[in-house]
């Protein structure tokens, strides 16, 4: 039998089927139908079958897409389409976990198969309620008893509507931890300076003081400039005396100082 001939049968099974179909189970079910056939059709036939199907409903034609979800193939609508069929389940998607009940599953998706007490020492407070009721929305199922713990504890695992409801095939397809924190952790602030801001300045060559004779410093392009005064900053006193500035112009005469000339005696005014 021709692929082409196959694949509307495919289809049909997939759209029928309350539950996701595997590769395997659609090729039981074709060969079920076909049984006049000599030959069965083989896993790779179907398969091929499959990917044809997958780039069919591809195109932007088509509102829905066939994806391999909840272990199985299945029709589902595209995510484009995801706030139009809310409009028709409004009350279903109102219905959200508890932050309580998140954690939980959480922890289960990640950690299964877990035990009760390992949930509880990982919340921290006792989880018997949020347990139950993941159990009742079957988002995770009890997959066996742990042998090697005192008491053979029951553990837990995420179902298959757990895998259906968030889209993936397996646990394996959940997004690692690392790219999760990721997307949370705060990244460093970088600030960027502009050229000026990073650009150091230029070592100055200290050049020595030229002074003559008498010690004085000689002014000149190259001399360092005299340091601040020790009470630059500060306000100035207003009963301070005015500082001398003899030493600036030596040929003003200072009235309070004694001038020898004074010691001449002068002729006596007449009477």
């Amino acid at each position: 039998m021709e692929i082409g001939t196959i694949i509307p049968h495919i289809e049909a099974l997939i759209f029928a089927s309350d539950k996701p179909l595997t590769s395997m189970e659609i090729t039981e079910l074709i060969n079920n139908a076909f049984g006049f056939m000599e030959e069965k059709l083989t896993l790779e036939q179907i398969q091929t079958s499959i990917e044809g199907i997958i780039e069919k409903y591809s195109a932007e034609f088509y509102p829905f897409e066939v994806r391999e979800s909840g272990g199985g193939w299945q029709f589902l609508t595209k995510r484009d389409f995801h706030k139009t069929i809310a409009q028709l389940n409004g009350e279903k998607f109102l219905k959200r976990l508890s932050g309580a009940a998140l954690e939980t599953l959480a922890i289960v998706a990640y950690k299964q198969p877990v035990t009760k007490g390992e949930i509880e020492a990982i919340r921290g407070v006792n989880s018997d309620y949020s347990i139950q009721k993941l159990l009742e929305k079957e988002l995770i199922a009890i997959t066996g008893r742990n042998e090697a713990m005192p008491g053979k504890p029951l553990v837990y695992s995420t179902s298959k509507t757990f895998m259906d409801y968030f889209g993936i095939n397996s646990a394996a397809d959940l997004p690692k931890l690392k790219e999760v924190f990721a997307e949370t952790l705060a990244e460093p602030t970088l600030i960027h300076h502009t050229p000026a801001e990073t650009e150091t300045p230029a070592e100055t060559e200290l050049t020595p003081l030229v002074v003559n004779d008498e010690g004085e410093l000689l002014p000149g392009e190259d001399t360092i400039p005299h340091a601040a005064d020790d009470t630059a900053g500060f306000p100035a006193d207003p009963d301070a005396p005015e500082p001398s500035r003899d030493h600036e112009n030596p040929k003003e005469h200072d009235p309070n100082k004694h001038d020898p000339k004074e010691d001449v005696p002068k002729e006596d005014d007449p009477d």
